[in-house]
């Protein structure tokens, strides 16, 4: 059995359902982080998909754009969940009012 672009959509759809529902379900903010990670993985195994069943190199450019994007935002994301804990002691987002007026 040969695996098609068809295999690969149904894996890329799923995972990106468990992170659209990780992301609206859970209050943990390091399971949202995670679950934004598995929605831009998903993409990435869209992408790749697609680029080598059109044979074209496009889709993986982008996949290396988007692994970027991936890493400046969980570095900065990261980074204010870091700042956070310290001053909150918790990493729960129903806690995060802190840019309210």
């Amino acid at each position: 059995m040969e695996i098609t672009p068809a295999h690969y959509a149904l894996l890329s759809a799923a995972l990106f359902i468990i992170g659209v529902v990780g992301v609206l379900v859970r209050r943990n903010i390091i399971i949202i982080f995670m679950s934004i990670e598995l929605i831009l993985n998903a993409v990435n195994i869209n992408l790749v998909a697609n680029a080598r069943h059109l044979e074209n190199l496009v889709g993986q450019v982008f996949v290396v754009f988007v692994i970027a994007v991936a890493a400046a935002e969980a570095a900065v994301g990261l980074g204010i969940l870091l700042a956070f804990f310290r001053n909150k002691e918790t990493v729960n987002i129903d806690e995060m009012n802190v840019m309210r007026w």
